[in-house]
Order: structure tokens, then sequence, then C-alpha cells
């Protein structure tokens, strides 16, 4: 008798990890096309801070689905800082958090897991998972535990205790300064280099939609049906600088 099919226990965005595991997932054709993409990636990068209720529900809501989904034809990138304030004192950079210490443990937290992991893979889901609990900062040891068990809490501890999470936090502040324009709230999408209040806008009500219409290239199934049917506004909500 033939040996049954090997069952998929990957996520959607690993399905091309490994040719065993597209063949698994049913998902050979569209690691093809991942493998020699035909236009370049929609870039989306996300300035928030870990405690912003808009940027929780961003992320949660319509970042991390729409990379689950689309990730072959998107690039994703996090930048936690939002509207913090910075300075620097006795050699060591000294952060002000919109919503208190907390929130700029968060953010710092989440700078180091970005650093450490590297791969959106590992660190994208993690994030996702603290954002979207009751609990960003404890969250942590069991988001960790879930997405990526092959981290020590202590690698991260570490980082978020030491210089190296300051000076991480340091250049994401030099990236939220250099924002053209600057930025007047949080979530601030930037969407292939650009910020307007119309792609904000579209972003905030349907990243998705949006995706698969700015890019160029052949697009994934999803995007099809996706741009067949009718889009539902979502509530546009942001944390004003203070």
């Amino acid at each position: 008798a033939a040996a049954a099919a090997a069952p998929c226990r990957a996520p959607p965005h690993r399905w091309c990890s490994s040719r065993e595991t597209a063949r698994a997932c049913q998902a050979e054709q569209r690691c093809a096309m991942r493998a020699s993409p035909k236009a370049p990636p929609v870039s989306v990068q996300l300035y928030y801070e870990s405690l912003c209720p808009a940027c929780r529900g961003f992320l949660s809501t319509q970042l991390f689905p729409t990379w689950v989904m689309l990730d072959e034809i998107m690039n994703v990138t996090l930048v936690p800082f939002g509207n913090a304030k910075e300075t620097k004192s006795k050699g060591k950079w000294q952060f002000e958090c919109q919503h208190g210490e907390e929130e700029c443990q968060g953010n710092m937290i989440e700078a180091c897991l970005i650093h450490l992991l590297k791969d959106p893979g590992l660190y994208f889901p993690v994030i996702f998972c603290m954002e979207s609990g009751s609990d960003v900062v404890g969250n942590l040891p069991l988001c960790l535990k879930v997405y990526a068990h092959d981290v020590p809490l202590a690698n991260v501890t570490t980082c978020v205790k030491g210089d190296l999470g300051n000076q991480l936090m340091h250049q994401n502040a030099l990236l939220t300064t250099a924002l053209e324009p600057p930025h007047q709230y949080v979530p601030w999408i930037v969407i292939d280099g650009k910020h307007t209040e119309v792609l904000q806008s579209v972003a905030m009500e349907g990243l998705f939609r949006l995706v698969c219409i700015m890019y160029q290239g052949e697009l994934p199934l999803a995007c099809q049906e996706q741009l067949q049917a009718p889009s539902s506004p979502s509530p546009q909500n942001t944390c004003l600088r203070y």
C-alpha cells in the first residue's frame, strides 16, 4: 500500500521552508513563485509603540494576518519607539514613553527580539503573540516558548537590561525622528518608502487589499480572491504625539 502523505504541521509563513513542508502543505506552486519573484515585494514599515491600543490593533488584525498570507510579495519592517522621547544622561540613553515605563520595556523587548532572531519568520509571531494578548510584557515567556522555543528568555533579558538594548532603542529613535514627513501619531505606516494620509487610511482599513493592489507581479491566489470581494472598513484609530 502507498504510504500516507505527510501531514501539514507548519503555519502558512513557514510552508516554503523546505521541499518536504511545501509538498505536505500543498504549497509547491506558491513556493516556486516565491523562489523566482517577478516584481519587487511591497515594503511595509510600521512605526509604533508597544502599548498604544491603535498600534496593537493594527499589528494584530491587519499587519500580521496580511504578512502570514502574503509574505512572498511583501517585506515588513517593525520599528518600536513611536511617540517616545530620549535624552542622554551619564553616557546612556534614557527613554520616556507615552504609556509609561512598561511601554518602554515592551519597546525594548521587541527591539531585542528583532535583533536577536533576525528572521521575521521567527520574531514576528512572537511580537504578534505579545501584542495580541492581555499583557504585552508579561506574555513574553509564553510567546517565546510557543513560537521561538530555541531562544532562551535569558538572552532577551540580557539584551533589554544591557547596553545592546539601549543602543537598539536609540537607533529606533533615530529612524523615527528621521521620518519625512515627521510622524504625528502612531501607528505610522510607510508603504514603499512613502507615507501619505491616503495610504495610511487605506492601510488601516484594509492592508491586505492594499498590498495586493500595489504588487506589480503575478498575484497570488489569495489576492485574486480578495480583490473580487467587497472591502469592509475598520476603525481608524491613532495615538497622537504628546
